[in-house]
């Protein structure tokens, strides 16, 4: 009976804790993501797999130092960089991840509206009523409720899974790829190096470390629940890029292998599945990508408005009032409001701003993560909280990859 009491109490301060790390890994399987991860196994199928099991270790190692800095500082990450390399550096970090995120709030409008012409209705009426709803949800919610919505719609990126498994693949060529490393000539090709960094992109980006250091300190996320914390982001890291391993799986056994390459959007995706894998394969790509699409739109926007806020030392906080935070709500409305607005322009360049502000995260990312390791590394800052050797090798390696990944890829545009 007091092994089952441990183990309950144990439940009962995970569940407790549940959100923030969780929620965080699976807004990053956005509209935007999708795209990239049903591009590459449209384009070159199973042979991107490898990526998957290093980025989730260096997700789990990269989101776990920004539960850490919360739980220990209880500062938000935007608001530690202006507290300890001035205002400038901060200033600039904030106008570039305001134009990243731009870009995923347009991707994940352009999704909403995708998904939804998939069901026979309308941009001009799902992208502004969508738009609506997610500004009244954060406008008028508190953290509490928020989080709840936020969590449920988690759980339906199941549908992914459901999806990749009705779509038939090629069990034993996924698993093999999953664990094999690619050729030399592939490294030769540049759309493959350009795709390689999209999906390190779309898996690990900048928005992600802001807003779950945020989410821990609004929530109240203190030291003594750090180690239930560490638990939420692991499960989260794992949960969301299993979503993904499943996203490349399905679209390479039925696009890829009956010579469909061009995905210009996720929906394209979905469509070009019904004939291949059937109806139910279809509702479930495409209702996850509206799911995927909407619960990002919520959450974009409000990590920007976080990092902003905390980065001029403003009122920030979903449990504030509009009269407590007002540029927080009225940044957030500026972002939702010009994102929807965006989408509903005809002829905008939609397709190469989304893919352009996927390949802006592996390049931007390395930036933040040398800061986050030297706040990190801090003992004044953390105390016996700073990072082991072993995280600083494996965060170091993840910023060394992505720029050389970079570099790889400028030569090969260069040299054409």
């Amino acid at each position: 009976m007091t092994l089952w009491r441990r183990w309950r109490m144990r439940l009962l301060l995970f569940l407790a804790v549940l959100g923030p790390g969780f929620i965080t890994a699976n807004v990053d399987n956005d509209s935007g993501g999708i795209l990239t991860y049903s591009q590459s196994g449209a384009q070159y199928g199973y042979t991107l797999l490898w990526t998957i099991i290093p980025i989730t270790l260096a997700l789990i190692v990269v989101q776990e130092m920004c539960a850490r800095m919360g739980a220990v500082t209880g500062k938000g990450l935007s608001d530690l960089i202006r507290e300890e390399f001035g205002l400038r550096i901060t200033f600039v970090i904030m106008v570039l991840l305001v134009i990243v995120n731009f870009g995923n709030v347009m991707a994940e409008f352009a999704g909403i509206a995708g998904s939804m012409q998939l069901f026979h209705l309308s941009k001009y009426i799902s992208v502004p009523v969508c738009a609506f709803i997610v500004w009244i949800l954060i406008v008028k919610g508190d953290y509490k409720s928020v989080e709840k919505v936020f969590l449920v719609a988690s759980s339906v990126y199941i549908a992914y899974i459901l999806a990749g498994v009705l779509s038939g693949p090629d069990w034993h060529t996924a698993l093999v790829q999953t664990v094999k490393l690619p050729g030399r000539v592939v490294w030769s090709d540049r759309n493959y190096v350009y795709m390689t960094i999209g999906v390190i992109g779309t898996t690990i980006t900048p928005w992600m470390q802001f807003y779950l250091q945020s989410s821990i300190v609004e929530k109240g996320i203190g030291i003594k629940e750090y180690k239930h914390s560490r638990l939420d982001v692991i499960v989260g890291s794992i949960f969301t890029d299993v979503v993904a391993w499943f996203i490349i799986v399905a679209c390479a056994a039925t696009l890829f292998t009956h010579g469909v390459r061009n995905i210009g959007e996720a929906s394209d995706a979905a469509e070009a599945m019904k004939p291949l894998a059937g109806q139910y394969a279809f509702i479930l790509f495409a209702g996850g990508l509206f799911n995927a699409s909407l619960f990002a739109a919520c959450i974009l926007p409000l990590s920007t408005a976080y990092t902003v806020c905390e980065g001029l030392g403003l009122e920030s906080g979903v449990d504030k009032s509009f009269s407590e935070a007002r540029f927080f709500y009225w940044f957030y409305t500026l972002l939702l409001a010009l994102g929807a607005a965006a989408v509903l322009i005809p002829n905008f360049p939609l397709i190469k701003v989304i893919i352009g502000s996927q390949v802006l995260n592996g390049v931007l990312l390395p930036v933040v993560l040398i800061f986050m390791l030297r706040l990190i590394n801090r003992y004044e800052l953390m105390g016996e909280y700073t990072n082991s050797r072993w995280f600083n090798v494996i965060a170091w390696l993840t910023a060394i990859i992505v720029i050389s990944l970079s570099l790889v890829l400028m030569w090969n545009t260069i040299h054409g």
